[in-house]
């Protein structure tokens, strides 16, 4: 029988898990107290670092408070919108959309998710100045609380919960806020993961050197400029008409992005006027490029034209692309061309079967429509709305699914704004065939009054983000009614923790929570939702109720959970018939919380699980959860 604490605080610092995976990885760099002994670790790993010498780092007011957050377990349990989610067109969805903090939502994602997510767009708050952004949190803590937290002066605490307190939108509030998010987001890609975030020039500088400490610097991939207007403003001599997009991936070494679909004017340059066994071909150059290399002498030899015998050197003393066996060869195969009237300098025809099938995605991005273009995206399907001021367009989300992604993956969006990035998803799925998932989280964050929204009934941002999916999800089954791709979406969304104390309440050496007795309907769910997340389960996986006498319990992916009061000696009996009775009731592990179950019971249970000889050879394990 094991007992746990599930989202206790208990021993979280800003660096505790960060050393416990050290621990595990390298125990005899521990002493018997538990502190990290540098020096032995260094000749653990001597031949790849050089610790003595100075290195770069960046710090900001903040960063120990922002290390903290990112290891401090959610305040918050999760639960469903059961009335939006049996909807036919959701119950089978593996589409998700998540109303509440995103690093709370990202918390409890981190377990069941980790790895899974092929790829991340966001497109947080730009820190403008005008756009709105202040560092918002609701944990309190005392300055003596903080420095113990997160290893840090007293001074240092007290001016961190200053600016934490007063919603700062500085660089450092900026910063402290990414911070924890991008941390566990990173956790959630798969090796061949990549992340995509807009941004522009007030933040770029900054995000640039936060993502290098982040992800490292050697997954930075790119830094995409798109065109996000036609001109400059006509009051401005010199202004902006771009923005960022800066990638990187979790492991550069295994990342593959997708080359890009050859459009009708790159294609067209393929043709085949001597009909060419190997089909359609462009001329290219036969010449090395040895601009910056060495002059190579067997590179450098005559080419015969073989209907005027006249002879063709590399010019300006280069090289040709190929050695001289290799061009008998492509002579020999009628793979040179001469020009139409065959007397001109050699050219090699490049094959279109032989090329990759795509081209080179360039940094620079002008070819997807405008900011106006995507505001009208969103008005036209919200009934002629003004609601967003600089939205994303649909196909400068898609050209990031097309890059990043396959037909059957995962993509996160955790400032999912008006829901670009759905709609993306949905339509670029009717048009490929793919099944491509898409999980968005958004702050239930209040409109103006005086805004056009709020008048139309949209009184918070997620309510902008949920009926952009609705009705763009109707607009793609007019356009593509022949599609299968999943067009629904479920909801869930935090809510309060009715068994956590608040913040203020917490103190270093608290180790339980409060006594529930009774549990309401809804609070039953959001515990079982919850729980099963954590322990691996997604969203999506089906819970089903398992009836063991008069008690209910609930089984998801091998795991049964006991959370309700009244199991008995007689439930007990039932569950064990069940598990030699029934051949699909195989759980492997039973957990139950603990607080509904007396002492008493629990040893009962745990006896029976321990002395039971089973005709499944099942191995079942007991959890007792608090």
């Amino acid at each position: 029988m094991i007992s746990e604490i599930l989202f206790s605080k208990e021993g979280v610092s800003a660096n505790s898990k960060q050393l416990a995976q050290l621990q595990a990885l390298f125990p005899n760099c521990f002493d018997k107290n538990g502190k990290f002994l540098l020096e032995k670790f260094q000749t653990e790993i001597a031949e790849k670092t050089d610790i003595s010498r100075e290195f770069y780092e960046m710090n900001w007011l903040g960063k120990s408070y922002a290390k903290l957050l990112r290891n401090l377990p959610p305040k918050t349990l999760l639960c469903e919108d059961k009335a939006h989610n049996a909807k036919p067109e959701n119950a089978n969805s593996q589409n998700l959309l998540i109303q509440g903090d995103n690093l709370e939502v990202l918390k409890h994602l981190k377990n069941a998710y980790k790895g899974r997510v092929k790829m991340i767009y966001i497109d947080p708050p730009y820190n403008t100045g005008s756009d709105g952004f202040v560092y918002q949190d609701d944990r309190k803590f005392t300055p003596e609380q903080l420095s113990e937290l997160a290893h840090i002066n007293l001074d240092e605490a007290e001016r961190i919960l200053k600016f934490t307190a007063k919603g700062a939108n500085s660089h450092s509030a900026w910063l402290t806020f990414m911070y924890p998010r991008l941390y566990i987001a990173r956790d959630l890609l798969k090796e061949d993961g990549v992340i995509f975030i807009s941004i522009d020039d007030n933040e770029v500088a900054q995000l640039k050197l936060l993502c290098d400490e982040v992800f490292g610097e050697g997954n930075f991939v790119e830094k995409i400029i798109w065109k996000k207007r036609s001109g400059p403003p006509n009051d401005k001599k010199i202004a902006a008409v771009h923005e960022y997009i800066l990638i990187y991936t979790k492991n550069a070494q295994v990342l593959s992005l997708n080359l890009k679909e050859r459009n009708e004017k790159q294609l067209s340059r393929y043709k085949n006027p001597d009909n060419h066994p190997k089909g359609k071909w462009a001329a290219d150059n036969l010449m090395a490029n040895v601009k910056g290399g060495r002059f190579v002498q067997s590179l450098y030899f005559p080419i015969r034209n073989p209907i005027t015998g006249e002879e063709h050197y590399p010019s300006s003393n280069g090289n040709w692309r190929f050695n001289q066996k290799k061009m008998m060869n492509l002579l020999e195969n009628n793979e040179i061309y001469f020009g139409e009237d065959g007397k001109g300098r050699p050219k090699l025809k490049r094959f279109l079967c032989d090329v990759k099938n795509g081209v080179t995605y360039s940094t620079l991005w002008d070819f997807v429509p405008f900011n106006n273009v995507a505001s009208a995206e969103i008005s036209n399907l919200l009934g002629n709305l003004n609601i967003f001021d600089t939205p994303k367009p649909v196909d400068l989300i898609k050209e990031l699914l097309a890059l990043g992604t396959n037909t059957n993956d995962v993509i996160i969006d955790f400032f999912a704004g008006s829901g670009t990035t759905a709609h993306s998803v949905m339509q670029f799925n009717a048009k490929d065939g793919g099944n491509r998932q898409f999980i968005l989280v958004q702050l239930p964050e209040k409109t103006d009054e005086k805004s056009e929204a709020f008048k139309a009934g949209y009184k918070t941002i997620f309510d902008i983000t949920k009926a952009r999916i609705e009705k763009s999800a109707v607009k793609i089954r007019q356009d593509f009614p022949d599609t299968q791709c999943d067009l629904g979406f479920k909801i869930y969304q935090t809510t309060d923790n009715f068994r956590d104390h608040s913040d203020d309440e917490f103190s270093l050496e608290q180790a339980t929570l409060p006594f529930v007795e009774n549990l309401t309907e809804a609070q039953y769910h959001s515990l079982l939702t919850t729980w099963a997340l954590n322990d691996g389960a997604l969203l999506t996986d089906p819970i089903s109720e398992v009836k063991l006498g008069d008690y209910t319990a609930h089984l998801c992916d091998k795991r049964l959970y006991l959370l309700e009061t009244g199991f008995t000696s007689a439930d007990l009996l039932v569950f064990i018939q069940k598990l030699d009775s029934d051949k699909d009731f195989n759980p492997n592990r039973v957990i139950v919380f603990g607080e509904n179950m007396s002492s008493a019971m629990q040893q009962e249970l745990n006896q029976a699980i321990e002395t039971y000889s089973n005709k499944k050879n099942i191995v079942l394990s007991l959890i007792i959860r608090n």
